[in-house]
C-alpha cells in the first residue's frame, strides 16, 4: 500500500526535484494538486520555525501526511543575510532574478564572498513530527552563470565544484546541495519507516 505525502509548496521546480527522489511505496502531491492555493504565511525568525509553520498550516486544513521545507542563503559578509528572507530579499513579490540582482548589487566590491545554503524539512507522518537538516558551504560569484536550477543557483558556487548550481544537472545538484542532503535524510528515514 502506498503512503501519500503532501509537499507544502507551490514551487513546481522544487516539487520536481523531490518527486524524483521519493522511494517506492510513496506518492506525492503539491498544495495546488490538493486544492490549497493560499500563500502560506512565513513569519518565523528561523528556518525551523517557518518549516514547521507551513506543516501546521496544511494540517489545519487537511487530514494528511505532509512535509515542508524552508531554505535560506546565509552570506558571511552580510551577517547571515538574506537568511529567512531569501525568497523575498528584493521585496514581497520579487522574482528569482530580482533577488539575484539585488544580492549581486549588495555584494559588489566585497571580497569576502563565503556563504552557505541551509534547508530544514519538517515531516508530519501518521501524527508524528520529524525534522531533517542539510547545508552546503560555498561562495557568491560576481555574476550569474547557468540556465538550470532556480533561486540563487546561478550565483552560488559550492565548495565541491567549479560550477554553480545552475550549471549542474538536477541529479548533480541534488547529490551535493543543501536541499538534496536534507531530503536524502528524509528519504532514508521513509525507506526504513515503510519497512518497519
Amino acid at each position: 500500500m502506498s503512503i501519500e505525502l503532501v509537499f507544502a509548496t507551490h514551487n513546481a521546480h522544487k516539487a520536481r526535484e523531490i518527486a524524483a527522489m521519493l522511494p517506492a511505496g510513496y506518492t506525492m502531491k503539491t498544495l495546488d494538486e490538493i486544492g490549497l492555493h493560499d500563500e502560506i504565511p512565513e513569519t518565523g525568525s528561523t528556518l525551523e520555525e517557518n518549516s514547521r509553520q507551513k506543516v501546521d498550516y496544511v494540517l489545519s486544513r487537511c487530514t494528511c501526511n505532509c512535509f515542508a521545507d524552508d531554505t535560506g542563503l546565509m552570506v558571511d559578509a552580510l551577517g547571515g543575510a538574506p537568511g529567512v528572507y531569501s525568497a523575498r530579499y528584493a521585496g514581497e513579490s520579487a522574482t528569482y532574478e530580482d533577488n539575484v540582482n539585488k544580492l549581486l548589487e549588495v555584494m559588489n566590491g566585497i571580497e569576502e564572498r563565503g556563504a552557505r545554503f541551509a534547508t530544514v524539512i519538517t515531516l508530519s507522518l501518521e501524527g508524528e513530527i520529524y525534522t531533517f537538516t542539510g547545508s552546503v558551504e560555498g561562495e557568491i560569484t560576481t555574476s550569474s552563470s547557468g540556465e538550470g536550477g532556480f533561486g540563487y543557483d546561478p550565483i552560488f558556487l559550492p565548495q565541491e565544484s567549479n560550477r554553480t548550481f545552475a550549471q549542474m544537472t538536477m541529479e548533480e545538484k541534488a547529490s551535493i546541495s543543501h536541499r538534496g542532503r536534507a531530503f536524502a535524510q528524509m528519504i532514508d528515514f521513509l525507506k526504513h519507516y515503510k519497512t518497519k
